[in-house]
């Protein structure tokens, strides 16, 4: 291959000497032919010289010549790229993991990302050291043979379930022949569909349960208009139990909307933090005479404890008060053989956190494994206890989302004959 050239000008004192040498070359010229002509007798010396004279005044009286000297110059060529060093900052740069293989499987190269995420990958060794998975080996082993790209969505339960889309980019060089190419290499990166899956279950799973809380009610109500259109119509006893019952089921959905309404909305702003002041012993005051004649009814009694520190906070005074109202109902609604039902508030035992509120019941309680899932929508123990209480099943669920929006924290305890102990922290 030439070595590249490109014309490079001459200094204007270079350019300014050879001007002076043209214009040297010219009069000299001149003068000859004039002397010419006086030896051979064609011009008279005085003659001659006044000729010279004028025709050097014409001269001068002309444009400078233009001259433009040039000399070439010899560019080096750049050094050489080095194809893994650029291959190796492409995967770098990469937010997702991202790993570089060669023609037997053999990691080159990790990104931070990919060190991250899968801490036995090591470089130098084949990729199935670390990762088994039939339906990669087998995407790895085809991408190489074939040089095509190949995509595939990787499902892992162990230790926890995961979702990945691989995509497995084949890397050509020097546009070599991909199968004759020994140099040939192959980039995988991951990108996590774990969110997106669990979402979409979310989705579905919501949409199937509030469907199906929704159906028992209205088939109910169905069936008494049907009774009371028929059988009934002229029962004047029988039309009075119906009503009573068919207005049950109909607060119970409208109690089940309204919970689904809130819930959306919680979720509509929780990735925004509240911004107001709420005085917590006076809420919690509040909460309590609000739900007086509930606990009466119960037979239950709801003591407080208030500490004597200031009890002000950041927060939404509406949602905080759903927040200790669902507390306190849930301990009324299951909690009722305890005779008390306990709210405190204090500080913080946990760090980071300044205030610490506490509702305690004296119920049944409820077996270790059901409390980790007791924040799910509609989860319930017992199903038919709980509608027969007009639980919907999102209220523990509102409670959950109110408190992380509110940069907080909700622990529950409860074992079965000790009641159930629900700790809210908030910043």
């Amino acid at each position: 291959m030439d070595e590249p050239q490109f014309q490079q000008p001459i200094s204007p004192f270079a350019v300014a000497a050879a001007r002076l040498v043209a214009q040297a070359g010219l009069l000299s010229g001149l003068f000859g032919v004039f002397a010419a002509l006086v030896l051979f007798g064609e011009l008279s010396p005085i003659a001659a010289v006044v000729s010279f004279l004028v025709v050097l005044a014409g001269v001068s009286m002309l444009p400078s010549p233009t001259i433009t000297v040039t000399r070439t110059v010899e560019i080096a060529p750049p050094p050489p790229v080095n194809d893994d060093i650029a291959v190796f900052a492409v995967a770098d740069a990469l937010a997702d993991p991202c790993l570089v293989l060669d023609r037997r499987s053999v990691v080159l190269h990790a990104n931070a990302a990919a060190g991250r995420q899968f801490p036995s990958v090591t470089r130098g060794n084949p990729l199935t050291f670390a990762m088994r998975n039939p339906q990669l080996v087998e995407a790895v082993d085809h991408a190489m043979r074939s040089g095509t790209v190949r995509t595939i969505e990787l499902h892992e339960t162990i230790p926890s379930e995961t979702w990945e889309k691989v995509v497995l980019s084949p890397l050509r060089h020097r546009g070599e022949d991909w199968l004759g190419d020994e140099d040939r290499q192959l980039l995988v990166t991951f990108q996590s569909l774990t969110e997106l899956k669990r979402v979409d279950a979310l989705r579905s799973d919501f949409i199937a349960n509030a469907s199906h809380e929704m159906r028992t009610p209205l088939a109910s109500l169905m069936g008494f208009i049907d009774t009371l259109l028929g059988p009934a119509a002229k029962d004047t006893a029988a039309r009075e139990k119906f009503l009573l019952i068919m207005r049950g089921q109909a607060e119970r959905m409208s109690k089940l909307i309204d919970d689904m309404l809130s819930l959306s909305r919680i979720e509509m702003h929780q990735h925004v933090r509240p911004t107001g002041r709420i005085e917590l012993a006076g809420l919690l005051r509040e909460v309590r005479e609000g739900l007086s004649v509930q606990a009466k009814a119960a037979d239950l009694e709801i003591r407080m404890t208030l500490f004597d520190g200031p009890s002000t906070t950041t927060g939404d005074r509406g949602q905080m008060y759903e927040v200790f109202e669902n507390l306190v109902e849930n301990a009324i609604k299951y909690g009722a053989g305890g005779k008390t039902i306990e709210i405190d508030l204090a500080p913080s035992s946990r760090p980071g956190y300044q205030h610490q509120v506490t509702v305690v019941d004296h119920g049944p309680g409820v077996e270790p494994e059901h409390v980790p899932r007791l924040t799910e929508r509609f989860y319930r123990i017992d199903a038919d206890a709980s509608r027969k209480k007009k639980g919907t099943g999102l209220g523990l669920a509102i409670v959950k989302h109110i408190v992380n929006r509110h940069r907080g924290q909700l622990a529950i305890k409860s074992k079965p004959g000790e009641g159930m102990r629900v700790d809210v922290f908030l910043p």
